[in-house]
């Protein structure tokens, strides 16, 4: 080839490399922080005149249609909530009695990692923390099961009771950003819970600190301390869910009770509970609910409760999120994003994080359910209102307000176990007060679950099906995975200590790849040695692709975050 073609050709390869770079550098100085919600530039096309500037039937005509997207609002997260009621009922219908037996295994409970399992299986078949924790409670003041095993539980209801929210989560799944910022929220708690349960499992396997201060607690209560139980939420709900379905939670713990091996065991009382039906019975009169008069069987009850209730819930969550796109806009969007993203004023600044707990706190005793509290914060990350950050906060605080709902419902139970019931409770406090103290007031630390909730975001950013993925591995085949394990305890301690040292050796190695890199070997400083379907989704992308819910929308492009910024670097 002749030097003048060849130096054209240097030339040309020069002017697309720099040009490259330029247009690089140029999207790296415009990077889109999704999480900075506090910062989003406000779309300006989205702005209304101002107040003075509008006619007299412009000012109507605003007033009236703020009053329709306001009733929009409350209505729809009325129903959203009926729709969160509606799925407990069907859940419970279709997995109640299973639950019920897994309970009934009293002789494998008394294994820390199996209790614990057993809890989040139990609360993601009932979806309901509340009746698990009602469950255990019940089978504590009954003898079935003793104190110590009824802890593991309680901090597997504590995980299992996330799943709700990432479920609302996948509502927002069509809009990429709102759809990562929605699955971190949601995430935060499952992360906070998981890490909480790997440090104080272990510890109240050993040395039972929990069971021991629980006791000290307890110690002053007497029979006569009773408190009357509180019920503001299902005021509201109950007129409408109690017309659709009805169910008998006593079967659960029948099921439980008599069909174990201990004293209480009774086989006629274990195939009459096991044979019964999940729905309140109305014996000679007319059932008042719609499914009672139906004549329908628990299965296909639940089969369709459970499709109108994701119908109902999908519904209310489009109508909800839509409403508060169009009532969050411009110079409002803004305003109300700085004053509930900002911290308060100096020196009281770090006092912020707690006055979100006391407000999470309050919010979930209100409305007696920390699904229901997070699931409804869930689409207001999505929207970009709510920041991971002070979702975090308002996560922990609905952790310690579903726990303080727990305590007021045993101090107002009787019995002959009356003070181990409120042990139980207490225990369950205890348990989230001390995760609090470890990821909240230390920076470092409280950043921990927040990183991870990140990165799980980011993932479900790029690779939507890993939400669904996600829910599947964490809250039902692991459970499945150790709870068959535990049939052959030497076989469980084998797969709990290789995915320890799995975890361990991952960790550390990207520690030190992020810090250290130069003390690495040549082969560690990066992952490149293992084969790509161990160091990379996109061979699972590939395949699950496929599929019409997962596929990429080429018109959705990522946004340039700080998380492919590397790419950037490197050109």
């Amino acid at each position: 080839m002749p030097p003048q073609c060849n130096q054209q050709q240097s030339e040309f390869v020069s002017t697309l490399y720099i040009s490259d770079s330029t247009s690089m550098e140029h999207l790296a100085r415009n990077e889109v922080d999704v999480w900075d919600v506090v910062n989003d530039e406000l779309d300006t096309t989205n702005f209304s005149k101002p107040w003075q500037e509008k006619s007299m039937k412009g000012k109507i005509l605003a007033v009236v249609w703020l009053f329709v997207k306001l009733l929009l609002v409350i209505s729809s997260l009325y129903f959203f909530i009926c729709s969160l009621s509606f799925l407990s009922s069907s859940f419970q219908l279709l997995g109640g009695k299973s639950a019920g037996a897994v309970f009934a295994q009293s002789k494998i409970l008394n294994n820390p990692i199996i209790g614990l399992m057993i809890g989040v299986l139990v609360t993601v078949l009932v979806q309901s923390s509340s009746t698990s924790t009602s469950i255990i409670v019940a089978m504590v003041s009954a003898g079935i099961v003793h104190l110590r095993p009824a802890i593991f539980m309680i901090m597997g209801a504590n995980i299992g009771t996330t799943v709700t929210n990432t479920i609302v989560s996948l509502g927002q799944s069509m809009d990429r950003t709102m759809f990562r910022r929605a699955f971190a929220g949601a995430t935060v708690h499952d992360c906070f819970n998981w890490l909480t349960v790997s440090i104080f499992l272990p510890l109240e396997a050993i040395g039972h600190p929990l069971e021991r201060l629980s006791s000290i607690c307890t110690s002053s209560i007497s029979d006569d301390d009773k408190v009357s139980k509180l019920d503001f939420l299902k005021v509201i709900t109950k007129p409408l869910t109690k017309i659709i379905i009805s169910i008998d939670k006593g079967t659960i713990k029948d099921i439980a009770k008599y069909c174990t091996e201990s004293k209480h065991y009774d086989n006629l009382k274990c195939a009459a509970a096991k044979n019964s039906s999940m729905m309140m019975s109305c014996g000679d009169k007319e059932c008042d609910y719609v499914f009672g008069r139906a004549g329908l069987s628990d299965t296909t009850t639940g089969v369709i409760l459970l499709v109108l209730s994701l119908l109902l819930l999908c519904a209310c969550l489009t109508v909800l999120v839509k409403t508060l796109q169009s009532l969050l806009l411009g110079r409002m969007a803004q305003t109300l994003k700085k004053h509930i993203n900002s911290d308060l004023a100096h020196p009281f600044a770090w006092l912020t994080g707690y006055l979100f707990i006391v407000m999470g706190t309050g919010m979930t005793i209100l409305v007696q359910s920390s699904s229901v509290f997070t699931s409804a914060l869930t689409p207001l990350v999505g929207l970009g209102v709510i920041s991971i950050d002070r979702m975090y906060p308002l996560t922990l605080g609905s952790n310690i307000g579903t726990t303080a709902t727990a305590v007021l419902a045993a101090l107002a139970a009787t019995g002959d176990n009356r003070s181990t019931t409120i042990q139980v409770a207490i225990s369950h406090l205890l348990f989230n007060i001390f995760g609090i103290l470890v990821f909240f007031p230390v920076p470092a630390m409280r950043r921990i679950p927040i990183k991870a909730a990140k990165a799980l975001g980011n993932t479900t950013a790029e690779y939507r099906w890993f939400a669904i993925v996600y829910l599947l591995i964490m809250f039902l085949f692991f459970p499945l995975l150790f709870i068959g394990l535990s049939f052959n305890v030497v076989l469980l301690y084998i797969t709990i200590t290789l995915l320890l040292l799995v975890a361990l050796t991952v960790t550390v190695i990207n520690l030190l790849q992020s810090h250290h890199k130069d003390s690495l070997p040549e082969s560690l400083k990066t992952w490149e040695f293992l084969p790509l379907f161990l160091r990379s989704l996109e061979p699972y992308d590939s395949l699950f692709s496929r599929l019409i819910c997962c596929r990429k929308k080429i018109e959705d492009p990522l946004p340039l975050t700080k998380m492919n910024q590397d790419a950037v670097g490197k050109v």
